[in-house]
């Protein structure tokens, strides 16, 4: 019965964890149908750097895609890094979500080439960089194994946050505003659950067990009292 609960609860906590990444997933693809079903070009809603009038981009160009490749590379990414974040460290998830989303966009519009900046790359990479440093940083078992494992899918991402060429077609600094977001979040948040469980010493058990003993000592004895 009791591996039946565990299971049913298991099973409802990974639920939790894929849905709001999954909603986020789905309008992205619906994005792009829409864009190139009906052979339109929303490249202008994404960021301009330093284009007061294009600062809103920072909302929108998570959701657009240059191309099938750039579609599916972003939407596995987020799926996974963002169900890891909800599985993990589901008590402070949307806050990294959120801040991640808003300042690796901001970031982006102040540092980024004169040039439009489209997708969803500095976002995963601030979840990315979230999920590494914080399992290091806490010293947690459990986090520091995705740690390892975000490291060994994901660990080549970190020389895309250099430009490689002169005129380089990747927003490397979409990476590094996301890269800087999410070590900042980590090290922010590092006193945040969740939190390696305290250990009880052997001594503190044992002066456990022996304020026990006296309480029980001092109750039999006040039982064993007569008032008259």
């Amino acid at each position: 019965m009791q591996a039946l609960q565990d299971h049913t609860k298991e099973k409802r906590q990974f639920i939790n964890a894929v849905f709001i990444p999954a909603i986020i997933v789905i309008f992205m693809i619906i994005t792009f149908f829409f864009e190139k079903g009906m052979e339109l070009d929303f490249h202008s809603a994404g960021v301009y750097p330093r284009r007061f009038e294009n600062i809103g981009g920072i909302f929108s160009m998570i959701f657009l895609h240059s191309s099938w490749s750039h579609l599916v590379n972003n939407v596995l990414s987020f799926l996974v890094l963002g169900s890891f974040l909800y599985y993990f460290y589901r008590q402070i998830a949307s806050k990294v979500l959120v801040i991640s989303y808003i300042f690796s966009g901001l970031i982006l519009w102040v540092i980024g080439r004169e040039s439009w900046h489209i997708g969803a790359s500095g976002l995963i990479y601030s979840l990315a960089f979230f999920l590494f440093f914080s399992g290091l940083i806490r010293k947690y078992v459990p986090l520091i194994a995705i740690s390892l494992i975000v490291a060994f899918i994901y660990g080549s991402m970190v020389w895309h946050i250099f430009p490689w060429q002169i005129h380089d077609p990747i927003s490397w600094e979409g990476h590094l505003a996301g890269g800087f977001t999410g070590t900042s979040l980590s090290v922010w948040l590092r006193n945040s659950e969740p939190q390696k469980p305290v250990e009880l010493w052997p001594e503190d058990e044992e002066n456990d067990s022996l304020e026990y003993l006296q309480e029980s000592d001092q109750d039999e004895q006040k039982e064993n009292q007569i008032i008259i």
